[in-house]
């Protein structure tokens, strides 16, 4: 086993046995001292991301990438209130879910734990580190972080400014640590931390989900990629529909929960798309679409199979025509990721009928994919998006970082 690896899991192991012991009027001190202290480090963090920002443009990185590296002095701000919204919430550890009483007289309590060491590896989003401490410390859980080696100097200044407030505060700097090191067979290893580490977290693009999930002997939770769809139903009401696709496709291109793909209905593909075309081209948004489409926007790049089941990240929207809302269904169904997907339309039994048969951690009527985020949901920040069915889906909020544990009270009694 990699030597500094080893070290950090035992630093981690050792740091899990005080969290536990800190009550949660400790941990919420904390966790505003380290907001704090990351707006006061906001001159050193934006120096380091400077730096990151430069080799990513040197290194030719797509626009969509650069805007999940780049920080700006109000997403800093962004990051210490979301740790500030951390500290207000419930804090679910040792919340009893359920007592019951045996026939024997053994008295059985359910109650919420910590799931212990987490580690989480992602791809170049410097806001992941603070928002990753925030809701694993609340939860008593410790966390060893990856960053990708683009934002290596962001990370590292946003971590060193984490440590220096929690020893501060009396409390262990090793409840948050990063792994400098950005050789590929140091991340490998680490992915088989299991001695030490209990859960593994990946945040990224669809090549290091599947490295992680292919590789790794510790436990995963996938937090997925996002080929996100609008289906513009018969019934949409079109004059809201396109603020909406609008807002799902350019607000920020580069985050998991953009709209990539457009589902329109037959029957209103001549009044819609003319419109949003007009409003797309605005974003400079390259279209491309299926022959139905290409009938009414004569100038846009034809789709290919290839095309319905991209993740683009970038200016670029696939539209596919259908028939009905089962033909809608079954697209979606077949080419999404399980993250986000939404129906514009006024007719509540289809809206429901999309609801149902929608495979995804979120389903939307007549509103923005933007939404599916765990500010937004009202969880403070978020560890990611699960799009896998165990133990947690959707944004992961403080109980998705939880496990929990029977506690028995008896009077002697023996099977």
């Amino acid at each position: 086993m990699n030597e500094m690896l080893e070290q950090l899991g035992k630093s981690a192991k050792a740091a899990e046995a005080k969290l536990i012991k800190l009550a949660t009027a400790e941990k919420n001190a904390a966790l505003r001292a380290v907001a704090e202290g990351l707006i006061r480090d906001t001159d050193k963090i934006l120096a380091a991301n400077d730096k990151d920002m430069d080799n990513g443009k040197a290194n030719n990185m797509a626009a969509g990438l650069l805007d999940r590296l780049l920080l700006t002095k109000e997403r800093i701000e962004a990051m210490a209130e979301g740790l500030c919204q951390v500290a207000e919430l419930k804090d679910p550890i040792g919340e009893v879910l359920e007592t019951f009483q045996r026939p024997n007289g053994l008295k059985v309590i359910q109650k919420r734990v910590p799931l212990g060491v987490i580690g989480i590896i992602y791809e170049a989003r410097p806001n992941v580190t603070a928002d990753a401490f925030g809701l694993c410390f609340k939860t008593g859980n410790v966390v060893i972080l990856k960053g990708g080696k683009d934002a290596i100097n962001s990370n590292l200044s946003i971590t060193e400014s984490i440590r220096t407030t929690l020893e501060s505060q009396g409390i262990s700097k090793d409840a948050i640590q990063l792994i400098t090191d950005n050789d590929r067979e140091v991340t490998k290893e680490f992915m088989k931390l299991n001695t030490y580490v209990d859960v593994l977290i990946p945040r990224g693009g669809a090549g290091l989900i599947r490295t992680v999930v292919e590789n790794a002997t510790i436990p995963v939770i996938e937090t997925g990629t996002g080929n996100c769809h609008i289906y513009i139903d018969k019934d949409a009401d079109i004059e809201m529909a396109i603020p909406i696709i609008i807002n799902a496709k350019t607000q920020r291109i580069g985050v998991c929960n953009a709209c990539e793909s457009l589902v329109v209905h037959e029957a209103v593909k001549g009044q819609l798309l003319p419109k949003l075309a007009e409003e797309l081209k605005k974003h400079q948004v390259e279209m491309r679409g299926d022959e139905k489409v290409c009938e009414i926007l004569k100038d846009i790049t034809p789709a290919t199979e290839e095309d319905w089941g991209t993740e683009y990240l970038d200016y670029i929207i696939s539209m596919k025509t259908v028939g009905n809302v089962e033909e809608a269904i079954a697209h979606i169904n077949q080419y999404n990721t399980k993250h986000s997907e939404a129906i514009i339309t006024n007719n509540s039994e289809t809206a429901e009928k999309f609801l149902n048969e929608i495979d995804a951690a979120a389903v939307y009527v007549n509103a923005s994919t933007r939404f599916t985020d765990g500010f937004e949901f009202g969880f403070g920040a978020e560890i990611g998006i699960s799009t896998q069915k165990l133990h947690a889906r959707g944004p992961m909020g403080l109980k998705a970082l939880t496990s929990y544990k029977y506690v028995i009270y008896g009077q002697g009694q023996i099977r």
